[in-house]
């Protein structure tokens, strides 16, 4: 049977990602307060909130990674300053990666974008050198660019699991449909690849929030790598803890 080489990141095959890697795409006006501004805080929420993984960039991870849980070293990036056809290219080697901690590495290809090829080929070396040093492969794969109309949509979400598995990621992170059946075609169209739902901007509520977790677990989905909807809430530890209760369920 062929190892999963996501295995440090799951808990009987389901899984919660605690991602913070925005910092450098957003800015820090964007999505952070007073409070969670502070790498340490979400380094606190990930332990107490007990997640199976948290995603940060290499500076954050230099500074604030303290080993209490698995790590992900987010290895390319991008600011949002830049116009055109979206690029992020790689800002950290698997080498460094693994310097820091890390037990896997996570890398964003905008598919659509003018400028796929280079970020298709790009990852297709690192998840070799990932897979040579026993890392996974995670690939957030956002359809974005003019030739992307609707970047939810059943077709376009499924192409986005596809082209993970297609490039040899071990999980995908990508956005979801709207609905457990159209989202379970993303899931079939993975064929094996661990598919996380990316958590994306602060829901209305809670409640909202959760029903579109429950619709990635009744999907097939692994789990949820979110950010936002928690270290934005105004008690994380506590929303950890529902979304514990959905994705484990």
């Amino acid at each position: 049977m062929k190892r999963d080489r996501m295995a440090p990141f799951l808990t009987e095959g389901r899984s919660m990602l605690l991602a913070y890697d925005q910092g450098l795409e957003h800015g820090p006006s964007t999505d952070f307060d007073e409070k969670n501004v502070d790498p340490a805080l979400i380094m606190e929420i990930a332990s107490k909130g007990r997640f199976n993984g948290v995603v940060f960039q290499k500076g954050v991870a230099e500074r604030f990674y303290d080993g209490k849980v698995p790590l992900i070293v987010k290895v390319n990036g991008k600011t949002s300053l830049p116009k055109g056809e979206p690029i992020s290219r790689q800002v950290c080697s698997v080498e460094q990666a693994v310097s820091l901690g890390a037990k896997g590495v996570g890398y964003t290809i905008y598919l659509g974008s003018g400028l796929e090829s280079e970020m298709l080929s790009e990852f297709g070396r690192l998840q070799e050198q990932a897979h040579e040093k026993g890392l996974p492969a995670i690939a957030w794969i956002y359809p974005r660019g003019a030739a992307v109309q609707n970047d939810t949509s059943k077709e376009i979400v499924a192409y986005a699991a596809r082209a993970g598995l297609e490039l040899g990621a071990d999980a995908v992170k990508i956005k979801y449909t709207g609905d457990a059946s159209s989202f379970s075609w993303a899931v079939k169209s993975a064929a094996g690849v661990r598919v996380f739902m990316s958590g994306g901007p602060k829901a209305p509520t809670d409640d909202d929030f959760l029903d579109q977790v429950k619709g990635v677990v009744q999907a097939g989905g692994t789990g949820v790598a979110v950010g936002r909807n928690v270290w934005q809430n105004s008690d994380p530890v506590a929303m950890a803890e529902k979304l514990r209760k959905v994705v484990f369920s």
